[in-house]
């Protein structure tokens, strides 16, 4: 009977870290989430866990456990901070902010680097005009996911929750466009505001030291983040490699007649000449060569 009894006090569960509040971490396991720290071997090598952490935790009592063991991640984010995440969804406003495309592009480019699936909301669909309609279908045609949204007339919602089921997805945009709305419309249990954390997941205030990710009802989960607040370019990134975080570029690389084009004055460039020829975006070619620039200053720098 005392043998039985210590097997359930060591229970062992597993779980993912949705968000860390001070020293406590809180593990979602099923259905529940639990109030967790960690075991003090990890604390003495100041382990780091972050949200989105495949955890083993040792039951303590009905809400609390103790983390035993973090599991291998298999991607990692560092602004924002947060684990195994499988897709990015970059937040566009249609108007009230304008598109900004530049940022987009630079958001699509660090979402590939980090091999993540990559979505595209047009958010505030209602109040589009035709031009800002025509250029967002134009990233359709270069192969990007992208779903017209409209909280207020309820439209694109339904086919946004079925993409973000049982994914970790990372919100990306700007202020304004309407990233908690949409939270919001997925799940209005959430009652997501500013500055304030969900009562679904009831712990407490919101700090913005950490990243939290919010459970769907889909069996999803949303990182509650400003997104990529880091926006320059990785410093890994070489020069060599940003045609392939390019779709249409990457397509068009094989028919160079150097296999080496970085697509800018190099003779037989066959991005160049379907930019030319108007087949393929002016501006998105635009946007690579910006970027490209950056990326050489900055391994000249380095």
């Amino acid at each position: 009977m005392k043998d039985q009894s210590r097997h359930r006090r060591r229970l062992t569960l597993e779980g993912i870290v949705l968000s860390r509040y001070s020293s406590f971490y809180y593990v979602q396991s099923g259905n529940k989430t639990w109030e967790c720290r960690l075991r003090g071997k990890h604390r003495l090598k100041k382990t780091d866990v972050i949200a989105g952490d495949k955890v083993e935790f040792t039951k303590v009592n009905e809400n609390q456990g103790v983390i035993e063991k973090i599991k291998p991640r298999t991607t990692e984010l560092y602004r924002p901070t947060v684990a195994n995440v499988t897709q990015l969804l970059v937040v566009v406003s249609l108007k009230t902010p304008c598109p900004n495309w530049t940022l987009l592009d630079r958001l699509l480019v660090l979402g590939a680097y980090s091999n993540l699936k990559l979505i595209i909301a047009f958010n505030k669909a209602d109040l589009a005009d035709d031009d800002s309609v025509f250029l967002a279908k134009e990233y359709e045609k270069l192969g990007y996911k992208i779903v017209f949204t409209s909280v207020k007339e309820k439209k694109g919602i339904d086919e946004l929750q079925y993409l973000l089921d049982n994914e970790i997805t990372v919100l990306a945009g700007l202020s304004g466009v309407g990233k908690s709305s949409l939270i919001n419309a997925l799940e209005p249990e959430l009652s997501l505001k500013t500055g304030e954390v969900s009562s679904k997941v009831e712990i407490g205030k919101h700090t913005t030291r950490y990243v939290q990710l919010l459970p769907l009802s889909g069996g999803g989960l949303v990182a509650d983040t400003p997104g990529f607040s880091q926006l320059h370019l990785p410093m890994e990134l070489k020069r060599q490699e940003l045609r392939f975080l390019f779709p249409e570029i990457a397509k068009l690389q094989q028919d160079c007649r150097f296999s080496s084009c970085l697509h800018r004055q190099e003779p037989g460039c066959k991005v160049r000449e379907n930019v030319e020829a108007g087949l393929l975006p002016k501006w998105r070619y635009d946007n690579y060569l910006e970027f490209l620039e950056e990326i050489i200053a900055q391994e000249r720098k380095y």
